[in-house]
């Protein structure tokens, strides 16, 4: 969430507990944000909340690659 708020210039802050049962991790901007492995995306048929953007990661050899693309 740090990296993804300094590319848009806004602030983040972790979700409480009771947000986090909503399925929201954080805000970044004010929006709501949950974080996802790239494998979520194969299961799509799960219900979202539009409100929600999903910042997808998959890790590689040397880290983690984030796609902040719902959020852009």
């Amino acid at each position: 969430m740090k990296k993804g708020a300094g590319l848009l210039g806004v602030t983040y802050k972790l979700a409480s507990p009771v947000e986090e049962s909503k399925g929201i991790d954080g805000y970044i901007g004010g929006r709501p944000v949950s974080i996802k492995p790239d494998t979520y995306l194969i299961k799509k048929a799960l219900p979202e909340d539009n409100e929600v953007k999903i910042i997808y990661y998959k890790k590689v050899k040397d880290g983690i690659e984030a796609d902040y693309g719902e959020l852009l």
